[in-house]
């Protein structure tokens, strides 16, 4: 049976009320997806993460805009990873009371990373329900995936409070896979006019990469993270680079696998990703993160911030796939998410996240009221979200047009940054047929930053060409591979790679980018806007952010240092 017990406070009420709760407005309501199957056997192990409070924060996001700033004196000047640990490292008091917290309660198997602000710890259910007062663990299954999660909030001593921001593996069920694919039997044809589907030949014809257009310096690398056990296989990545990639220089193997690849049938999602950020990014070194273990994937993003504070070496270019609605999470496990992209930031890391695939999406707030439903990362103010696009005439390389699907809109839970703020309410002030503001937050992070093409891929998966497949999850791996191109251009000039790129972005103010102008993206269906969203406009707007890639012209004006 699910359980249907909701935790979640407004965000106006003084978390001070809630004394003990670090997560006081967690919606812990268990999906009906989700299949109750029990309670977790009192011995069985558990994994916990314990994300300690850091020092330093808005130290932190004032280095970041000087390091993100074109115009400042300090721009490209990347901390490293030791720097960055000196920066945020936990307090000393923080990190014994933390520590001795936990070994009053037996608990020793801990690892900790090198920032210090993660400590990862293994115990039983039942010293963890004792540790945690509220927390009761349950088994859940979902299409034969099983977590483990706490069936109710929890609780730490008001004394601990202070030193922790939450504890991961308790709450935060993975999200379904967005991509579906259908079993035509249609073959690829790669000709410049009419085409069947996009493959890497269109994506270069579109967005003017020529075959010299490939990667050079061994310095330079990028990844795809995966997660919700998605997997790619190498025999599909060769077959599908000897099928698509017969007109530019490429590699066709992944140059290392971060965590450990599952036995199960290569994922949708993970073969597209990793195609074509191969495609995009030809002949450039890529790296694959994965999540398959049974602790890891309780909470799988989270696994994959705390390898990021762990690593001194990491490829500059990261594309990511994954996303939620920002009212199923805490604003405290935000919160501290925001802070490890900053700390990714500073470390001249580029970001960028897939928008999603439900439009301006919605939220039933009563009978009578909507409203839209952001997601998070893609609403984080410091990464670069990727939203999608589609061809006017669907089987001719023509201009783009808004995809329905893609995600975008306004942050609920943070604030528009400077970087936006003109642009947005240039955007607002000419857009047609505008939704009612009781829909969304006028005032905050609006997304996405840009797009590119997201309909109807071609991708070889378990060794077979599989037409059809769609998604902003596509549009983010082809944009990160461009960016890793430009990295490398940028570092045989010797200049620094890009680093955060959104307050470069908008300064170009859609320069190297192809303005897209026509089409609008699904939200509410209801009276008042009729399953519209947004609409896209000239210049920035909340569906295809500045446009897609022109790439020379978008590498000259990124050349500039």
């Amino acid at each position: 049976m699910n359980t249907l017990l909701t935790f979640s406070i407004p965000l106006l009420c003084s978390p001070l009320v809630w004394s003990g709760y670090l997560e006081y407005n967690q919606d812990v309501l268990i999906p009906k997806d989700w299949k109750d199957v029990g309670r977790v056997h009192p011995k069985e192990e558990l994994h916990l993460t314990f994300a300690l409070k850091q020092q330093n924060s808005d130290l932190l996001e004032r280095t970041l805009r000087l390091v993100s700033d074109s115009d400042s004196a300090h721009y490209g000047k990347y901390l490293t990873l030791e720097e960055v640990s000196s920066l945020v490292r936990p307090s000393d008091l923080t990190q014994k009371v933390v520590r001795h917290w936990l070994q009053s309660h037996g608990i020793t198997d801990c690892q900790t990373v090198s920032t210090r602000d993660f400590l990862q710890c293994a115990t039983t259910a039942e010293t963890a329900e004792i540790l945690l007062p509220g927390s009761r663990f349950h088994h859940y299954n979902r299409d034969g995936l099983s977590q483990i999660r706490s069936s109710a909030p929890y609780t730490v001593p008001d004394d601990v409070h202070q030193h922790l921001d939450f504890v991961g593996g308790l709450h935060r069920l993975p999200p379904k896979g967005r991509h579906g694919l259908s079993t035509s039997s249609l073959k690829a044809d790669e000709k410049t006019g009419l085409h069947l589907g996009v493959t890497p030949a269109i994506l270069r014809a579109r967005y003017n990469l020529t075959a010299a257009d490939v990667g050079g310096p061994h310095n330079n690398s990028q990844a795809v993270a995966q997660f919700l056990e998605q997997y790619y296989s190498p025999a599909d990545l060769a077959e599908f680079m000897t099928f698509f990639g017969r007109s530019f220089k490429h590699h066709s193997l992944v140059e290392r696998v971060v965590g450990t690849q599952g036995h199960g049938k290569a994922g949708v999602e993970a073969s597209l990703d990793i195609e074509y950020i191969m495609s995009t990014g030809a002949n450039i070194s890529t790296w694959f993160f994965t999540n398959p273990g049974r602790h890891e994937s309780q909470e799988p993003f989270l696994q994959w911030l705390v390898l990021l504070s762990n690593m001194s070496d990491l490829p500059w270019v990261h594309t990511i796939s994954y996303g939620d609605d920002e009212d199923s999470l805490s604003t405290a496990y935000m919160m501290r998410v925001n802070t490890e992209f900053m700390k990714a930031g500073v470390r001249g890391i580029s970001l960028l996240f897939a928008s999603g695939d439900s439009g301006a999406g919605c939220r039933h707030l009563t009978k009578e009221q909507n409203s839209f439903r952001p997601s998070f990362p893609a609403s984080s103010p410091y990464v670069t979200t990727v939203g999608g696009t589609t061809f006017k005439n669907a089987f001719e390389i023509t201009y783009e047009v808004t995809h329905y699907i893609s995600g975008g809109g306004f942050s609920n839970v943070f604030k528009m940054p400077d970087y936006q703020v003109g642009v947005v309410d240039a955007y607002l002030k000419i857009a047609k047929a505008l939704p009612p503001q009781s829909y969304f937050n006028v005032s905050g992070r609006a997304y996405p930053d840009m797009a590119a093409l997201s309909d109807n891929y071609w991708v070889v998966m378990n060794r077979f060409p599989m037409p059809w497949v769609s998604g902003t999850s596509a549009s983010t791996p082809v944009v990160g591979g461009m960016m890793s191109l430009i990295n490398g251009q940028r570092l045989l000039k010797g200049l620094p790679v890009l680093g955060f790129l959104n307050p470069r972005l908008y300064k170009l103010k859609g320069r190297g980018l192809f303005d897209v102008m026509e089409g609008c993206h699904l939200s509410c269906l209801d009276e008042q806007v009729q399953g519209n969203g947004f609409c896209a406009a000239p210049s920035w707007d909340p569906v295809t952010g500045w446009g897609t890639p022109n790439y020379p012209s978008l590498l000259n004006a990124l050349l500039e240092a």
